[in-house]
């Protein structure tokens, strides 16, 4: 049976392996969208149309009109057991505390989220001092902002810093104003919530809310309220979910490849075992089934054990998500039925995945064997395991074409993962084969440690190539791994930000400071060229879907067109842009000039626009330009998110000025420490499996050569020079990893860099993580080294015996 020292590292590997997948999807079943806290107390909510969107736009749903509002509270409100009716409409407003938005604040979206007074009795918001709002003017802020009733405030808004006087303060994030101001700020309404009577039955005065809502919205109830969570929150969570799916995928794949490289060099350890077994009368069946019932046992014991240390781990590292961004502030871990189910399967599942390969070879095994002092390999693979590995490498192959050709990067960014695990898989099949002409060309390098140890090393390596790459495999695995993924992170970051930069004409940015964006009045004491956004929704039946959400620039044509050196206008003119019924489209629109185009805007009215221009794709960060009082004018919460300026300006309260290559490093630098965090996990992940798995191999193979070493010993060898021998061959091992993982990672960043190219339409330079690179081939080194010199030392503390014949 399969000893305590052989079973250590694939049991350390399945452990470690069943406590990520344990821990990820603990998380993974804990992240179910929450119920905002302004809608906890309201049973039953009305949402809007959802608007057609992919699960990772995160646009809000298509607004109702206050018209139709108005009608729906109204019959919404006659429904039995309904005590009350309450349109959420919500606008920007963020209080100034000392003249700057509060530093805490400004971590949550709904702190700076402006809410009409009736919305407080949806959330259960209490009045802890003062009046309701009831004129305009007045405001009821959160009292964690230290105000008190009767103290003038500075609340910014979507046209600049207004000034009110703080009628009340409640215990809750957000601002209230009276209700007639916050029809004004927001006449478009996006959901509302119903007060149910004390004794009602929700999912009753749910089915009669449908009955009254028809196909012109949903209703919800319970769980299903957590539709309503903040866009914002929406988005992390569902970055925590793309984090954890992925940590959970490569620690599945990693677990099975380390695992199974273990259990292919303890078969090789175990050749003469497994002989005697067949001569004595064992079938390769019986001996398939005797490893199969090994890896099974190592399998349901690290299995459990993994199961136990990720639960217990999940809390800790719920909590590092929220604290990093990965997930929101209302994340909670759960603990649920499926995630332990699917824990308990996963180590014998990877356990015996990963020694299908070596039970083959187990049943292969001669009776000849039992009879061999020494093990020499007749051939390095066989052909089922050479078109094996062709075709991973053919599907890598395939796969970094899809990387160098596809049209987003996240789809690109996929593309690459696996074409390298099929890459990295595909080269550890085939290593026996690359080892004997790696060894080769590495030859004058290996023959400087001296002649005799030269001849030694470059020898071992020849004949024992299959335990060679055996060792060698998780090197190639960490390196390709921790190269592809830093350099993909690096290389795109470089690419995007010099795209971004060349395709401004400014000398300056101007770009909110601690908010999500610039006044009119802030825009308009820059004197520069701005931005203003929003969503607008395609109600035209013929499209799919017919509710597409798209985002519209309000801008000043003339001022744009200066500003954007990538503008091409394809039909129509630019300076065509004016009135309130004009629009310039893309040319995926599919529209010709003079066309209508007809858009709902954020009240929820229907504006019939007219094309007057197609420009080319590319040409704009958006989908529509419309003129900026357009968008004013259906949009009164809108915000600037950018402006050009020429020459460096004193910005305005709330805003910030950059140059231009400062502006483009800086506009996904959120996003970009999130990737670059994930990417830290990645090699975290990979890079930990690979010390194991290296540290582990080589003190299997340590112990197996003790017969050998100490042969060498008794031969003349002084215990130097078997530890310079051992020490040789573990940098040869570690070098010939390297050397195949980074030829793997670099067709990786090759086709990465080639769909870079074609996204940003100009050439990218490939970025080379050097620091990863010698990093992790040093980790590997310098543990490859300990494992193998630490226990040839203990082998070697004592003096070998003098031979008889030379008394």
């Amino acid at each position: 049976m399969l000893s305590v020292r052989r079973s250590a590292s694939a049991f350390v590997a399945v452990a470690i392996g069943v406590t990520l997948v344990a821990a990820a999807t603990l998380l993974l079943a804990s992240g179910r969208p929450q119920v905002p806290d302004r809608l906890a107390r309201a049973a039953v909510v009305v949402q809007s149309p959802e608007a057609g969107a992919s699960a990772d736009e995160f646009v809000p749903t298509r607004p109702w009109s206050a018209t139709t509002a108005a009608e729906l509270v109204g019959r919404l409100a006659g429904l039995p057991d309904v005590v009350a009716a309450v349109p959420d409409r919500t606008f920007y407003a963020q209080p100034l505390v000392d003249g700057r938005p509060s530093a805490a604040e400004t971590r949550r979206e709904d702190a700076y989220q402006g809410h009409g007074w009736s919305s407080a009795q949806l959330g259960g918001l209490r009045l802890t001092a003062g009046e309701p709002p009831r004129r305009p003017g007045e405001v009821v802020v959160d009292s964690a902002l230290g105000l008190r009733a009767g103290a003038p405030v500075t609340v910014l808004t979507a046209v600049g810093p207004e000034s009110y006087t703080v009628s009340g303060l409640v215990d809750g994030p957000g601002v209230h104003v009276a209700d007639a101001v916050a029809a004004t700020l927001a006449p478009g309404v996006r959901a509302i919530g119903l007060v149910l009577a004390p004794d009602a039955d929700a999912e009753r005065v749910a089915t009669a809310a449908r009955g009254v809502v028809g196909v012109d919205g949903r209703v919800l109830t319970g769980d299903a309220r957590g539709a309503l969570e903040p866009r914002g929150d929406a988005r992390t969570r569902w970055i925590g979910m793309q984090v954890l799916t992925a940590t959970a995928a490569l620690a599945g794949f990693v677990t099975v490849f380390v695992v199974a490289s273990t259990f292919a060099f303890t078969i090789a350890q175990r050749r003469r075992e497994l002989g005697l077994l067949r001569a004595v009368g064992a079938t390769g069946r019986q001996v398939r089934r005797m490893v199969h019932t090994e890896a099974l046992a190592v399998g349901v014991s690290a299995g459990l054990v993994g199961l136990l240390v990720g639960a217990a781990l999940a809390p800790l590292l719920g909590r590092l998500l929220v604290d990093v961004g990965y997930e929101p502030s209302t994340f909670r871990v759960r603990y649920e039925l499926w995630p332990i189910a699917v824990s308990l399967a996963a180590g014998p599942v990877i356990a015996l995945l990963a020694v299908w390969s070596a039970s083959r070879r187990a049943a292969r095994v001669r009776p000849l064997e039992a009879l061999r002092d020494a093990a020499v390999e007749q051939r390095p693979i066989g052909r089922l395991r050479a078109v094996t590995g062709a075709l991973l490498l053919a599907a890598g192959a395939a796969l970094s074409l899809g990387t160098a050709t596809a049209d987003e990067a996240r789809v690109g960014a996929q593309y690459a993962l696996y074409a390298v695990m099929a890459l990295v898989a595909g080269t550890t099949v085939l290593a026996p084969v690359v080892v004997g002409p790696l060894v080769w060309l590495l030859r004058s390098p290996v023959r400087r440690p001296g002649g005799a140890i030269g001849m030694l090393v470059r020898g071992g390596a020849l004949t024992a190539t299959r335990r060679t790459a055996a060792i060698a495999a998780p090197v190639l695995l960490t390196v390709a791994f921790a190269v592809l993924v830093s350099g993909m992170v690096r290389t795109s970051t470089a690419a995007y930000a010099a795209g971004r930069a060349d395709n401004v004409n400014a000398g300056w940015i101007v770009v909110p400071d601690r908010g999500p964006g610039l006044s009119d009045r802030a825009v308009a004491a820059t004197g520069g060229t701005a931005l203003l956004p929003t969503t607008v929704y395609r109600t035209d039946p013929g499209t799919s879907p017919p509710d597409r959400p798209m985002t519209a620039l309000g801008v000043d044509p003339e001022g744009f067109a200066a500003a954007n050196r990538v503008l091409t206008v394809v039909a129509g003119s630019l300076n065509d842009l004016r009135g309130d019924d004009t629009v310039v489209v893309s040319a995926s629109a599919n529209r010709l000039p003079s066309e209508p185009y007809p858009v709902v805007f954020a009240d929820g009215t229907t504006v019939p626009l007219r094309v007057v221009a197609v420009v080319d794709d590319a040409s704009i960060p958006g989908d529509l330009l419309v003129p900026r009082a357009v968008v004013r004018a259906h949009d009164p919460s809108a915000l600037t998110s950018t402006v050009y300026v020429r020459d460096r300006i004193d910005p305005p309260v709330g805003a910030r000025i950059l140059d231009v290559p400062g502006w483009a490093a800086e506009a996904d630098a959120a996003e970009d420490r999130l990737v670059w965090l994930f990417t830290v996990l990645l090699i975290g992940v990979s890079a930990g499996y690979g010390a194991i798995a290296v540290a582990n191999t080589l003190l299997l193979a340590a112990a197996g050569r003790a017969a050998d070493l100490r042969l060498i010993r008794m031969a003349g060898a002084t215990r130097r020079q078997v530890i310079w021998l051992v020490t040789a061959e573990s940098a040869l091992v570690v070098l010939i990893g390297a050397l195949l993982g980074g030829a793997v990672a670099f067709v990786g960043l090759l086709s990465i860099s080639a769909g870079l190219a074609e996204q940003v339409g100009a050439p990218v330079d490939l970025v080379m993580p050097w620091s990863v690179v010698v990093g992790v081939v040093g980790l590997c080194l310098l543990l490859a080294v300990l494992s193998s010199v630490l226990p040839t030392w203990r082998l070697l503390r004592y003096r070998p015996a003098r031979s008889p014949v030379g008394g």
